[in-house]
């Protein structure tokens, strides 16, 4: 009776898990789409970084939180910001001088051993660096970027979801067998 009991909690467990998987895929997997490639959660958006200019503190193939730029002129020296450059590259690295009031900033990779050659324009300015980093999952959702990884996070939770599903209605009727089994002997 307590196995049962036990079988029926984890049962209800994993399909729950499946199911948030799947929610959780879904909307990660939209979010990218609708936003153009990079998620916004709560509000800050996600950005893979694909180099080590930033290491240590900032692994490559990390995802990191950005706070969308209010005021690009208020950033100060020591302030990590992502930029965009003239060829559409977003570059995330530590501003090392301030000039022109904020209308122009000198910025470094931590890991970089000189200064990077093109000054950043205020306006050219997408957010400051929150602290917020997850290392690794920035190759998976440069994967999520492609069609055949939108649909394989797409399909491989829902699919172990109908097998999860369909070995339960097994189950289920593998116990209405035996159930119906009991059945006939007591009345034989």
């Amino acid at each position: 009776m307590m196995v049962r009991r036990i079988l029926k909690v984890m049962s209800s467990l994993v399909t729950t898990v499946l199911f948030i998987v799947l929610l959780l895929t879904l909307f990660l997997v939209i979010s990218t789409k609708a936003s153009g490639g990079e998620p916004s959660l709560f509000g800050y958006q996600l950005k893979t970084v694909l180099s080590g200019s930033m290491e240590p503190d900032i692994k490559t193939g990390s995802i990191v939180g950005i706070e969308e730029t209010k005021d690009p002129t208020a950033y100060q020296k020591g302030d990590v910001i992502t930029f965009r450059t003239e060829d559409d590259l977003l570059i995330t690295h530590r501003i090392t001088e301030v000039k022109q009031d904020g209308e122009v900033y000198t910025t470094k990779g931590d890991a970089n051993s000189a200064a990077d050659i093109d000054p950043v324009m205020s306006e050219n300015i997408v957010g400051s660096y929150t602290g917020f980093t997850i290392p690794y999952l920035g190759y998976v959702l440069n994967f999520t970027n492609t069609a055949e990884g939108a649909a394989l996070l797409l399909i491989v939770p829902g699919v172990l979801l109908l097998f999860y599903s369909g070995f339960m209605i097994w189950q289920a009727f593998r116990q209405l067998d035996k159930e119906k089994k009991a059945l006939k002997i007591d009345e034989n």
